[in-house]
């Protein structure tokens, strides 16, 4: 399983609109709303063999109201 955090720019308005469609998205877990230069952070599980890219590009930059993204990709949960 890897585990990736996605934080999500909205365009003005639009972040509870896109976090609502977020979370029924196969793969995401949870969905925070942030402070900063992001609107949105989102965590989300995918299988070993799925492609991040794949995702990030056809399942949450394609949602109504995503103006950008920038993906983290983690390596090990301590604790």
């Amino acid at each position: 399983m890897q585990t990736i955090f996605i934080q999500v720019k909205c365009d003005l308005g639009k972040a509870y609109v896109v976090a609502d469609e977020a979370i029924e998205v196969e793969g995401v877990s949870e969905v925070y709303s942030t402070s900063g230069h992001y609107d949105l952070m989102m965590k989300c599980y995918l299988q070993d063999d799925d492609d991040i890219g794949h995702f990030v590009n056809e399942s949450i930059q394609t949602l109504p109201g995503v103006r950008d993204t920038f993906t983290i990709i983690t390596f090990k949960a301590f604790g």
